[in-house]
């Protein structure tokens, strides 16, 4: 597929995404400028990235540090917010800090130390949300819902780290809309003690609709923008 094929793939899945969360906007009573859209180039190339840069896109997210981090430093010169979605280990922390604006799976308090630190030593500042299961820890990564406000906590008082909301993936097989509805209650939880925690991650390409319906602010779309998942990029 050549360069110009590939951008006008993907400006047509955008402009079908786009067309999705206006639609479920309408039906929510929203206005779609309060939903970020995420763009998720894992597996796709540094190219995809600066494509949809192109036609807009300004948020992208990545699950594997040692994907990111090239796709990161070949992309390095656009204007974009960089989120980091997958299960982290503190060992990676300190990669992660140097590229990542936003670090969206953060689950537990000992990881909370890890990122502080390497944020400190790059001199940085990372927003951070907290990733909370709903699923009750199949395996999916994330804070039990009765441990969310310790590590909400933790993260607030952190150097180097601002607490910027939740994030959550809906449990494989169950109902989505009444999980995210479980998110936004703990959310609202998170902001009566850290008022300025107000994102609130939900959703993906096939149940973007029932999180536009519980509230999210922010969404990270893959497949329906970029197509089926390729080979890791290495």
């Amino acid at each position: 597929m050549t360069p110009e094929e590939r951008t006008a793939e993907l400006a047509a899945n955008l402009a079908d995404v786009r067309s999705r969360i206006a639609a479920a906007c309408a039906a929510a009573g929203r206005d779609p400028a309060e939903i970020t859209l995420i763009a998720v180039t894992k597996t796709f190339p540094a190219d995809d990235v600066r494509l949809l840069a192109g036609l807009g896109v300004t948020d992208v997210a990545e699950n594997r540090d040692q994907e990111a981090r090239p796709k990161a430093e070949a992309t390095a010169d656009l204007p974009l917010t960089r989120h980091f979605v997958g299960q982290l280990q503190t060992n990676k922390a300190r990669s992660v800090a140097e590229y990542a604006d936003v670090v969206q799976s953060v689950d537990r308090v000992r990881l909370v130390g890890a990122l502080s630190a390497a944020a400190l030593r790059h001199g940085r500042t990372l927003r951070c949300l907290v990733q909370v299961a709903l699923d009750d820890g199949a395996g999916r990564g994330g804070a039990a819902p009765a441990d969310v406000p310790a590590v909400a906590d933790a993260v607030a008082a952190a150097d180097a780290l601002e607490l910027a909301g939740v994030m959550a993936v809906a449990p494989l097989g169950g109902d989505a809309r009444a999980a995210f509805a479980r998110l936004t209650g703990l959310a609202a939880e998170v902001r009566e003690d850290h008022p300025g925690a107000a994102i609130v991650s939900a959703g993906m390409s096939g149940d973007l609709e029932d999180a536009v319906a519980c509230g999210a602010t922010h969404l990270r779309i893959g497949t329906a923008l970029l197509g089926g998942r390729r080979a890791i990029v290495r």
